[in-house]
C-alpha cells in the first residue's frame, strides 16, 4: 500500500471527526479508500457521506447496487473492490454465475429487466463513456429518473473508489487471494 493509514490516535481533529462518522454509520468501519482520503479531511467527509448514501440508501436496492459496483470493479480491475463487493453481492442475492460472468468479462444471463438495464448502462458508460438515446430511454422507463440518477452517481463514486484503491495499491487482507480474472 502506498499510503500509511493514520492511526486514530494520531489523527488531527478533522480527520478524527470523519473517521468517527464513518465508524458510527451504517458501514461500522472506515473503508479502505476513506483511509487514503483522510489525508484530505474535507474530501474524505464529502466522499464518505456520498458513498454511504449511494451504498445504503438509493432506490436501487442492494442487489442492483452490488451489480453496478461489480461491473465497475471489473472495469477498473480493482482487486480489493471486487473482493469486498463480491461477498456483498452474494449476500444481496446476486447469483454466483452472474458474478462469474462479470469477472470473466462475459455478458451475464439476467432475467430481471432492471438488472439487465443496470448492467447495460454500467457497461455503456464504462466502455463508451456515453449513454445512447435508446438505452437512456429504457433505463429511465425501468428505473425512473431518480433511479437512473442514482445509478450514474453510484458508477461515478465507485470509479473514484476503484481509482483510489488502484493508485494506492491497496491489497487484499492478509491471507486472501484475488479471484479477479486476468
Amino acid at each position: 500500500m502506498r499510503f500509511k493509514p493514520i492511526p486514530p490516535g494520531e489523527m488531527n481533529a478533522a480527520q478524527r471527526a470523519v473517521h468517527d462518522e464513518a465508524v458510527a454509520g451504517k458501514r461500522g468501519s472506515a473503508p479502505a479508500p476513506l483511509l487514503a482520503w483522510l489525508h484530505s479531511p474535507d474530501m474524505a467527509r464529502h466522499a464518505g457521506r456520498l458513498g454511504a448514501f449511494l451504498r445504503f440508501d438509493t432506490s436501487l436496492g442492494a442487489q442492483l447496487s452490488e451489480l453496478a459496483i461489480l461491473v465497475t470493479a471489473r472495469h477498473w480491475s480493482a482487486a480489493y473492490e471486487w473482493y469486498a463487493h463480491k461477498k456483498l453481492a452474494l449476500q444481496a442475492g446476486l447469483a454466483p454465475d452472474i458474478i462469474e460472468a462479470i469477472n470473466r468479462r462475459h455478458v451475464p444471463d439476467l432475467d430481471d429487466p432492471k438488472a439487465q438495464i443496470v448492467y447495460e448502462v454500467s457497461e455503456a458508460l464504462h466502455e463508451s463513456r456515453v449513454l445512447p438515446e435508446a438505452l437512456y430511454a429504457r433505463a429511465r422507463a425501468l428505473l425512473g429518473e431518480r433511479g437512473l440518477v442514482e445509478l450514474i452517481g453510484l458508477l461515478g463514486y465507485y470509479t473514484l473508489v476503484s481509482m483510489t484503491l488502484n493508485a494506492y495499491e491497496v491489497g487484499l487482507p492478509e491471507g486472501e487471494v484475488s479471484d479477479l480474472a486476468p
